[in-house]
């Protein structure tokens, strides 16, 4: 009788320890879901369902992509930012949702900084700075000076405010001292009807939609934003390159996409996450999807990427205060 004392009041002992209570539970134990902010067929919903696709086989638990559109983002990143932080809910994070967005909306959901964790940076898409063929530009230097000649006479055109065409552009406008009227648009496919037909001079946006008027001659790309040049043309310059005479050099602009979770995930789980990430990136397969959507790989952990972000932060905020540009 005193064993069985003995033994009960020991065993009372031991689950009383803190952390030991329980033992925490394997992850994932149930399928996945990543949430991307922003309609099917887009950059960000062809690179989430690239990872998502392959995260899903290395983890062992399906990985549903969960189109939550709307706000610019914030309406799929602030549903990511509210829920349960077991690492089984993620978001396709954009340069909108994790850094401009909070500087452009008067009110946001959720806190960009505080209610998001960092997994890994996945990849980045460059900017082009395109004109409509009958533009008397052949180059940068030339449209810059067309524009000086004459300021607020021509027109560009992007996927609407905020996003990392217009700010591109805001930046370039801004280094350059040249003055061009933004005319925005409800997505992509809004600006390019209309730079085609003339009515708009110039776009700033996501070069990869652009390519197929491009290579038929009927726009003209003049420079990218990217650091390097890009794979898809690497005949033509960045504005750095172009511009390096005009206050240009060092410039760089381009709409980058990362993976979020809920800010009080465990670690143990945004580590294995950020690993199984980062080695599904490392993998041609996978790097050679996302360059078939004009995409560049550019892996970075947790860590390097909440640096990353910090540096965006930094840069976006001057911008959008200089374009004058709110959302509601």
């Amino acid at each position: 009788m005193l064993t069985t004392r003995r033994a009960l009041l020991g065993a009372a002992a031991f689950l009383a320890t803190p952390g030991l209570l329980r033992a925490q539970p394997a992850w994932p134990n149930r399928p996945m879901r990543l949430i991307v902010p922003f309609q099917a067929g887009g950059a960000t919903d062809v690179t989430g369902r690239v990872i998502a696709e392959r995260l899903g086989e290395m983890l062992g638990q399906p990985m549903v992509v969960d189109n939550r559109p709307g706000a610019g983002g914030n309406i799929g990143a602030d549903a990511v930012a509210k829920a349960e932080p077991d690492g089984h809910t993620l978001l396709m994070a954009t340069i909108g949702t994790a850094s401009i967005n909070q500087f452009l909306y008067k009110r946001m959901p959720f806190d960009a900084q505080k209610d998001l964790a960092p997994v890994a940076l996945v990849n980045e898409v460059a900017n082009g700075v395109i004109v409509n063929a009958g533009v008397p530009a052949k180059s940068l230097p030339e449209l810059i000076a067309l524009a000086k000649k004459d300021p607020g006479a021509l027109t560009y055109g992007t996927p609407g405010n905020g996003t990392s065409g217009h700010l591109s552009a805001e930046l370039l406008k801004s280094r350059a001292g040249i003055d061009l009227l933004h005319v925005p648009y409800r997505g992509t496919g809004g600006v390019i009807p209309e730079i085609l037909a003339g009515r708009l001079q110039v776009a700033v946006d996501n070069l990869p939609s652009y390519l197929p008027h491009l290579q038929s001659g009927a726009l003209r790309l003049l420079a990218v934003t990217s650091k390097e040049r890009w794979f898809t043309a690497p005949e033509v310059p960045t504005v750095a390159e172009a511009g390096a005479d005009l206050g240009l050099r060092g410039f760089e602009a381009v709409a980058w996409f990362g993976v979020q979770a809920p800010a009080k995930t465990p670690k143990p789980v945004i580590d294995r996450l950020s690993a199984t990430l980062l080695q599904a990136l490392s993998e041609e397969p996978v790097r050679a999807k996302l360059r078939e959507v004009g995409s560049a790989p550019r892996p970075l952990g947790p860590e390097a990427f909440a640096q990353f972000i910090t540096a965006e932060n930094a840069k976006w905020s001057e911008v959008v205060k200089i374009s004058g540009a709110t959302l509601d």
